[in-house]
């Protein structure tokens, strides 16, 4: 598959002026200053060629100042200069970050608006590539349009300047432009090879070295570490070829637009020189083009440097479009507050009003991933209010698809999720803290304080902790913690068991006192009697509470009002543990291989 086949093609200049117009107002003062900036060497132009018609014996048009009065005129310029590039390059910094920030916000709220266990496609090192190179990419493309802009202003009047003064040699200055253009034009497609390859084999570096920091252990004992090395330089290998390929490509445009200009200038000071022996030059015409030579280069190199910067530009919003999986991609240039001022926003204050569960009830829920035949089919399931239900079935069952279904996690293809009565229309926003709580398979802990991994921006939560790590068996472990709830876990923190972390997980869902608690197989990493004290401590501390929880062990299904069998996608049976033991061959099997 090539790189083309990878990245979709990006509406690049309406999503760049969609992201201007979210800061008209910042982004038209940047564009003033910077025009400005390019403009203002016209002055010291005609202030040098004003100086040296005065001392040219041979001018017609002197000029009274003298050498003070031009001094001071250049300082007087010089200090002014200065000031608006200063402002000038604030207000662009605060242009980009704005822009990036932007950015940023809204493919993390796109993330966030998808199935949690769909919102990712690619690999996370692929997705941290977009969020960093692509962005910083689109941040200096969309500032070099105002040195664009300014560009133009400037080319303006210096024609305007040099034209009054002598066409022929003023077209040579100009030519150049052509050949950039030409040039640029044509490495076009190269550009966006390069540039896409080069992403893809940084993300693929990245991505490696988040799966190698986190699974050094499993390296370690498998003896692999020089499997892993090798395959590592291979990656980087890679990375250093496109890379190469694209900086090689980068220099050889700046190159060129560099030479073409020096052709150009060579012939000017050709030309010139001959007018001035025939005398149709005078020594501040000569003056003035010979000024101008270097802001011309620069500006030739700009223009050269921009088209190729929006070529890259468009590979970058491509591959941040993939990111948004399906939505409009003006979306990414979507305007929203960023709060960068005034005070934090507060999370308790979005938190949904919540009825009381009386009933949960799924009607014809069905799911497929994509590219395969598994996930559940036409599930029928009710959850009476305050009950504990428990699914179980052999791996690959279905189990964790349906919570997945229920909660919004994966985008049901069909079926209707009741909450009393009423349909759920979306699932994973309905599904929150305080209407439910859910801890999966593998549960995550951050990198911070084992406090902020359970109150997770609801300070307000505080006083329910002692309740929260009572019910999940937490206290032992937390005692034996070196600085207590302020003891750093996660990856660059303790680590701790694969028990502690699920009980981390449940504790954080406990304090959030939710209507609905969902386990995904809780226990598997408990043993048996902190599993006991667990289910213990939830029905008498937490009585009333409903729970759905998957789970083939024999605590946790001894406990429930009901079983949901799981075969093959579909609800086999549901009922008591009496009544399963009786009429389901499926879940007798079960019971049989959990008691061995």
């Amino acid at each position: 598959m090539t790189t083309e086949e990878l990245t979709p093609r990006a509406p690049t200049a309406r999503i760049g002026w969609q992201l201007i117009k979210n800061q008209r107002l910042r982004y038209g003062i940047n564009a003033m200053l910077w025009m400005s900036i390019w403009v203002m060497p016209v002055i010291p132009a005609l202030l040098t060629r004003a100086f040296f018609d005065r001392i040219d014996p041979a001018s017609t048009n002197p000029v009274g100042f003298t050498v003070p009065t031009l001094i001071a005129l250049m300082l007087g310029y010089g200090f002014a200069r200065l000031g608006v590039m200063v402002t000038g390059m604030w207000t662009d910094v605060h242009f980009m970050f704005r822009t990036g920030t932007q950015l940023r916000r809204n493919m993390l709220a796109r993330v966030f608006e998808m199935p949690g266990a769909q919102a990712v496609e690619r690999s996370a090192g692929e997705a941290i590539s977009r969020f960093r190179e692509d962005v910083d990419e689109v941040e200096e493309s969309l500032s070099w349009t105002v040195d664009l802009m300014g560009l133009t202003v400037f080319s303006a009047v210096a024609m305007a300047v040099m034209l009054s003064i002598d066409t022929r040699v003023t077209l040579f200055v100009f030519a150049p432009t052509v050949g950039v253009v030409y040039i640029a034009a044509q490495a076009r497609k190269r550009i966006r090879r390069y540039r896409e390859a080069a992403r893809i084999a940084t993300g693929q570096i990245t991505e490696a070295l988040g799966e190698t920091f986190g699974a050094v252990q499993s390296i370690k004992v498998a003896g692999a570490e020089a499997p892993m090395i090798e395959h590592f330089r291979g990656l980087n290998d890679v990375r250093r070829s496109a890379m190469v390929r694209d900086r090689v490509l980068t220099a050889m445009l700046e190159s060129a637009f560099w030479n073409t200009v020096n052709i150009g200038t060579g012939l000017i000071l050709i030309v010139g020189a001959r007018n001035m022996a025939s005398g149709e030059f005078t020594v501040g015409d000569f003056a003035v083009f010979t000024y101008f030579l270097t802001f011309v280069s620069d500006a030739v190199f700009v223009l050269g440097l921009f088209i190729a910067r929006f070529q890259q530009a468009g590979i970058s919003f491509g591959r941040m479009i993939a990111l948004l999986r399906g939505a409009p991609p003006l979306t990414l240039a979507a305007g929203h507050e960023l709060y960068l001022t005034g005070e934090v926003f507060d999370p308790a204050e979005s938190l949904p009003a919540v009825e009381p569960l009386d009933e949960l009830r799924v009607e014809g829920l069905s799911f497929t991933y994509p590219d395969s035949t598994a996930g559940i089919a036409d599930v029928d399931l009710v959850v009476p209010g305050g009950s504990f239900t428990v699914v179980t079935g052999k791996v690959g069952s279905g189990k964790t698809t349906l919570l997945r279904a229920i909660l919004g996690l994966v985008d049901a293809h069909e079926g209707t999720i009741r909450w009393n009565g009423e349909a759920v229309d979306d699932p994973a926003g309905f599904f929150v803290p305080p209407r439910s709580a859910y801890t999966p398979q593998v549960p995550r802990l951050f990198s911070m304080s084992l406090r902020d991994n359970l109150l997770m921006g609801r300070p307000e939560l505080e006083e329910r902790l002692d309740s929260a790590i009572r019910s999940a068996v937490m206290g032992p472990d937390l005692e034996e913690m070196p600085e207590g709830l302020d003891t750093m876990v996660g990856p660059l923190g303790v680590r701790l068991s694969g028990g502690q972390v699920q009980r981390s997980a449940a504790a954080r869902m406990f304090v959030r006192d939710p209507e609905v608690l969902v386990f995904d197989d809780l226990s598997s990493a408990l043993d048996v009697e902190t599993e006991r004290i667990l289910w213990d401590r939830l029905f008498a501390e937490r009585a009333g509470v409903t729970s759905l929880v998957v789970s083939h062990r024999r605590p946790a299904l001894q406990r429930a009002d009901q079983i949901v069998v799981m075969e093959g996608g579909r609800v086999a049976a549901t009922g008591t543990l009496e009544e399963l033991l009786e009429t389901s061959e499926e879940f007798r099997a079960l019971w049989k291989g959990e008691v061995g």
